[in-house]
């Protein structure tokens, strides 16, 4: 852990330097007008812009690999097991260092009981369904009560929780990072002033807005709710003759480079990418050994002196050995462990190998590497736009919760002005909509197997292996997959985000084009 905090510290202090070389003048290379002032238009520009993960991530450095070049070739498996092997670039991203444990989710159940006391509907729909562990011929009924909220599993995987359930978990959790961000830096009233004076670190609604902190809501400027730094308005139109502590204040933009990125599940391939951590293997683009789990070698045990002969990973060696001996336990779990366990692989990932199966953001095809893309390969895009209610002012409508409706994209380009109005004029249900969902592209589903298949475009794919999975399933290549309104007790999840920028993570010490910085201009 301590040599990744290092390498994340250093990779943001790199970056930042390079990102600052880029208009250490603050005016425009173009027009020579000068930004971040008021005189000149009031044109906002971040110079000091730093990248860096959200809260629970670490980087995962992007590149090239082969697509299910991990697979273990076992007589009598389906090829449906195995991701088709094909060269494929991931861009860098980030990736929850740990699975979401069920601490993780109980502040998310505890912030809908505090912000929505009287929904139960709400809070029970985002209850994982801990009926999982039931089996007809296996006494598991303490887990049924115990597994989610007892103490004594806390920091361990949460389970019995659907696609959809991380889907929308991933959205809570967005709104609330960056709710926090803008809290604590006085771009918003601090949750200290909002609760009264206490630091009560809960998402009550903002003073002028009617409901809780939605980061899309925000963007569009339908949260007015403005703290003691509020960014400064610089446009002359907005801000008059004020100056100083009296100036007109705004929301932050995304231009301001200050709010992350949303967190959403990782692709398939985001997912393998990141189990192999090939980066390890690596040098001068030459991958000196090839893995078949997240750790170097053929084995499933450590060959380290002090740990010798343990087992690397979560999983049940044989079909009735879950644990090891009494007195002798080998993988220390009988059912999942602690999300922090075991040895990290090489980008400082755990437990990408047993434990819990996790979701991926990807629709199950058998074929789907075989049609792909070769840049960030994903199947499973359904484009959606915010419903707009005001075509000239752009505001969106918002749920109960305060977040924006979203509907399916209805155009694939940008409209024309007059086609925008025009469309806003007609019945919502009367719209032509421009049909984005590529989930059965080349691959339809009534195709698949004949007319008969289990596989729909509600099929999503599940990886990892699990402590209830034999070793087969460790490799990063091996897929299965299940509907995304149900849940397991050997599924759970972590989260990505999309990494914005250059894909080099850590540029110190390496070899770079020299450029020059602009040239500044003076008017005569």
């Amino acid at each position: 852990m301590k040599k990744t905090s290092l390498f994340s510290l250093i990779s943001v202090i790199a970056i930042a330097s390079l990102v600052s070389c880029k208009s250490k003048s603050g005016s425009s290379d173009k027009t020579g007008m000068a930004y971040n002032k008021q005189e000149y238009g009031g044109f906002a520009v971040n110079n000091r812009y730093k990248r860096g993960p959200g809260p629970g991530l670490v980087e995962i450095e992007g590149g090239a690999f082969v697509v299910g070049g991990s697979a273990i070739n076992v007589p009598g498996q389906e090829l449906g097991n195995y991701n088709h092997k094909k060269e494929t670039t991931v861009n860098s991203f980030y990736m929850d260092e740990t699975e979401v444990s069920n601490t993780n989710w109980l502040e998310y159940l505890n912030w809908i009981r505090t912000n929505f006391p009287k929904d139960y509907e709400y809070y029970y729909t985002e209850l994982p369904d801990t009926l999982v562990w039931r089996r007809p011929l296996s006494y598991n009924e303490p887990y049924v009560d115990n597994y989610l909220r007892h103490p004594a599993y806390q920091d361990y995987p949460v389970v019995g929780v659907s696609w959809d359930q991380a889907t929308r978990y991933c959205e809570w959790r967005t709104d609330r990072v960056n709710e926090l961000l803008l809290r604590e830096r006085g771009y918003m009233t601090s949750f200290k002033d909002l609760n009264g004076g206490t630091a009560k670190n809960n998402a009550t609604a903002s003073p002028k807005s009617t409901g809780p902190f939605s980061t899309g809501t925000y963007l569009n400027d339908q949260i007015d709710d403005k703290g003691k730094r509020a960014m400064k308005d610089l446009n002359p139109s907005n801000a008059g003759t004020a100056t100083g502590k009296n100036m007109a204040t705004r929301n932050v933009r995304l231009e301001d480079g200050i709010l992350k990125q949303p967190y959403r599940l990782p692709t398939e391939t985001e997912w393998e990418y990141a189990a192999l951590g090939l980066i390890g293997n690596t040098q001068y683009e030459n991958i000196s050994d090839n893995k078949i789990y997240p750790w170097s070698g053929l084995g499933l045990s450590s060959a380290k002196k002090s740990t010798r002969g343990l087992i690397l990973a979560n999983f049940k060696r044989t079909k009735g050995d879950y644990m090891g001996v009494g007195g002798s336990l080998n993988d220390k779990g009988a059912i999942t462990v602690a999300v922090r366990s075991y040895t990290p692989n090489d980008f400082g990932l755990y437990n990408m190998a047993g434990n819990v199966n996790e979701w991926t953001g990807d629709t199950y095809r058998v074929s789907t590497f075989e049609a792909a893309e070769a840049f960030n390969p994903f199947r499973g895009n359904l484009y959606q736009d915010k419903k707009i209610i005001d075509a000239v002012t752009g505001k969106i409508a918002v749920d109960k919760y305060n977040r924006p409706v979203m509907i399916n994209a209805q155009n694939e380009r940008k409209q024309t002005w007059a086609e925008k109005q025009a469309a806003a004029a007609k019945p919502a249900d009367s719209v032509k909509k421009f049909n984005a969902d590529q989930r059965g592209y080349r691959d339809p589903e009534s195709e698949l197997y004949g007319e008969t298949t289990l596989v729909n475009n509600q099929s999503k794919v599940y990886k990892g292996g699990s402590w209830n999975d034999q070793a087969l399933w460790l490799n990063p290549a091996s897929r299965r997959f299940l509907q995304q309104d149900e849940s397991s007790a050997d599924i759970g999840f972590r989260c990505a985000m999309t990494m914005l920028g250059a894909p080099e993570i850590n540029p110190a010490g390496k070899a770079h084009f020299k450029t020059k910085p602009a040239r500044g201009f003076k008017g005569r």
